[in-house]
């Protein structure tokens, strides 16, 4: 048996000092030295074997961390590794007690297709794994041919369609080996709730943008913009999943969904829930009342849909213990998950050809504050996300 854990990690906008990222938003060197040593602490705390992380506007500033981290590691292992010289010897019971650095460093990097100059930077994404890579990491954002949702009025005419092409952030694909096995890994960052206002031709803030003149309708429609382009987001993730399911590769979907397991958004990501019998539904080409489908067919389409389903860590962890709340994000008073780790169900228990199984789910949390207060210079240095992690163990290949 070979165990392993897999992170994700918002590490809300790292990057070097004096480095303006978004419009009058850069860091000190003091803030950015407080942010750096915050961060490796956090990594060797969650002393994942595989971590992937969102919001990385440079990949130098993230080496810079990990190096760091891994110093940290090895003071640890100097301080508390017992040996023949230290009285708690016989204290070496532990069965992971020693901190393993990340060396050699595999380390993939996507950087953002549309990042720009200073005070208009765009985040990327990273994926780090004590294992190493297969191949080369893929990074999917700019797609070779738009995407066009098709809508219909209700009466049948013609009502338009939305068009993407491109994510707001990149999808980065990693597949990575563990013991005898090959796992692809697909690590996200979809668009955000708040919303998106077309600025004027002109130039300037779009009028949505000022809260001296309030306009509620505009804003709506802002945020039907962003949950437009976050669904479109979550189908293209799905597809790029689909896609390593039907090469029958053991998959792992993690990130910031930016909703919860239960959004729609996710449920696209997920795939369908399918029912427990459909021979009891009337066919889809029913010629009479009592046209169903066979028990033959239930079967198909019950295995048809679980093949491509994907599975959230948290809830199969929520389902085995007695604990009743997980959360990576807190705002005025909402405490929700909108990190998640999805598995295909190569880790499902119940499925026979499984090759392994999640055994726990951890959430590092403690650093989080409700966003609703006044904004204190901590809040802005840590990460505002929690960290979630799956520990997994697979079986030999």
């Amino acid at each position: 048996m070979t165990e392993f854990t897999i992170a994700s990690f918002n590490v809300k906008n790292l990057i070097g000092p004096e480095k303006e990222y978004y419009r009058f938003e850069q860091y000190t060197a003091e803030e950015y030295a407080w942010k750096a040593d915050w961060l490796a602490d956090q990594i060797l705390s969650l002393d994942s074997d595989i971590v992937a992380f969102q919001e990385i506007f440079e990949e130098d500033s993230l080496r810079d961390v990990i190096t760091e981290t891994n110093a940290r590691g090895a003071a640890a292992n100097a301080a508390v590794i017992p040996d023949e010289t230290k009285r708690y010897a016989r204290k070496a019971i532990f069965k992971r007690l020693a901190f393993l650095p990340y060396e050699p460093l595999h380390l993939a990097f996507a950087p953002n297709s549309q990042d720009g100059p200073p005070g208009s930077r765009r985040p990327g994404l990273a994926l780090l794994s004590r294992f190493p890579f297969e191949g080369e990491a893929e990074v999917l954002q700019d797609l070779p041919d738009p995407l066009s949702i098709p809508f219909s009025d209700l009466g049948g005419q013609d009502g338009g369609a939305y068009i993407i092409r491109q994510t707001s952030r990149p999808i980065l694909k990693v597949r990575v080996r563990i013991g005898g096995h090959v796992i692809t890994i697909l690590n996200c960052h979809l668009k955000s709730k708040l919303g998106e206002y077309p600025r004027p031709e002109g130039g300037g803030p779009a009028p949505e943008a000022d809260l001296t003149d309030y306009q509620p309708a505009g804003r709506a429609l802002g945020a039907l913009r962003s949950a437009l382009r976050r669904m479109a987001e979550a189908w293209i993730l799905r597809g790029a999943a689909l896609k390593c399911l039907a090469a029958g590769e053991p998959l792992i979907v993690l990130g910031d969904f930016k909703e919860g397991e239960h959004a729609v958004s996710s449920a696209i990501i997920a795939g369908e829930r399918p029912f427990k019998d459909y021979a009891w539904m009337r066919r889809h080409d029913a010629r009479d009342a009592s046209d169903r489908y066979s028990r033959e067919e239930d079967a198909k389409i019950r295995e048809d849909i679980d093949a491509v389903r994907l599975h959230s860590a948290e809830k199969l962890f929520v389902r085995k213990s007695l604990r009743d709340m997980v959360y990576t994000t807190a705002f005025g008073g909402v405490f929700e998950s909108i990190d998640q780790i999805f598995l295909s169900r190569h880790f499902h228990p119940s499925f026979p050809d499984r090759i392994g199984e999640k055994e726990y789910f951890s959430n590092f949390n403690d650093h989080l504050t409700d966003g609703s207060h006044p904004e204190a210079p901590y809040n802005k240095l840590v990460s505002d996300h929690g960290q979630i992690m799956a520990h997994l163990r697979l079986r030999e290949g």
